[in-house]
């Protein structure tokens, strides 16, 4: 009764343009058309779309020339349109409401990647860059992940022990010099990591350069197997 209350009073609204909808934390039909969700062929290292048809292994141009230290990858949207602003409402906004619904594309993007228990992991800040913004965006979308898909996060397995500067405007050699030795296992609880199934979460993929140090710190404390998820993908000629 109350919650038929509270949805007469404050009735369903659109994430992005706040349009009146049906249910709560979902799109309208404008602005689901605006958002470019990824279908179809991917890129089984990033997730990155792909035209044409196969058998589910093609890689992309970048995957094919950057060596990857995980094993697979997926992405929900295209950072561009509607998902750009939903990404940079989320990390800039305060717009944490955001983080529900994201994950739950995501969970669908990630498909098989979800299945033999594996622990989600978000990208860590370092901590005086936690201090200004006050959240961690990638723990928002891996809790809310995790929780979609009924499996454990570990919110704090890593950390950004170097502070690193940002990403914005470098190219793809500078991106990965910037963040080379940057990240690694928590001293104590990058433990829990040892000989278990990881799914990395992060908000973003541009060239992979976080996901691939965070990737290394991964493997270097025992994982067995580590795949990555994004919420978005930039694409190459983005």
């Amino acid at each position: 009764m109350i919650q038929r209350g509270l949805s007469v009073l404050y009735p369903p609204q659109c994430l992005t343009c706040h349009d009146l909808v049906e249910d709560r934390f979902s799109l309208c039909g404008s602005c689901w058309r605006d958002t470019p969700f990824i279908t179809g062929l991917v890129c089984d290292l990033c997730g990155a779309g792909l035209i044409g048809e196969g058998d589910g292994d093609e890689l992309c141009d970048d995957c094919m020339t950057t060596p990857r230290p995980w094993d697979q990858g997926r992405a929900a949207v295209e950072y561009t349109e509607n998902a750009r602003k939903i990404v940079l409402a989320l990390k800039h906004g305060d717009r944490h409401d955001l983080a529900r619904p994201a994950a739950r594309w995501m969970v669908r993007a990630a498909g098989p990647m979800l299945r033999d228990d594996p622990v989600i992991v978000p990208i860590p800040l370092h901590r005086l860059r936690l201090l200004r913004r006050r959240f961690n965006q990638s723990a928002l979308l891996a809790r809310e992940v995790a929780r979609e898909a009924g499996l454990r996060a570990l919110p704090d397995a890593l950390l950004r022990h170097r502070r690193t500067e940002t990403q914005d405007r470098k190219d793809a050699g500078t991106r990965f010099e910037n963040l080379d030795g940057a990240i690694a296992a928590h001293p104590k609880r990058g433990a829990a990591l040892g000989g278990r199934n990881v799914v990395l979460v992060d908000d973003v993929m541009t060239s992979g350069a976080t996901f691939s140090a965070a990737a290394r710190a991964c493997i270097d404390a025992g994982a067995k197997r580590v795949c990555i998820l994004a919420l978005a993908r930039v694409a190459k000629d983005a």
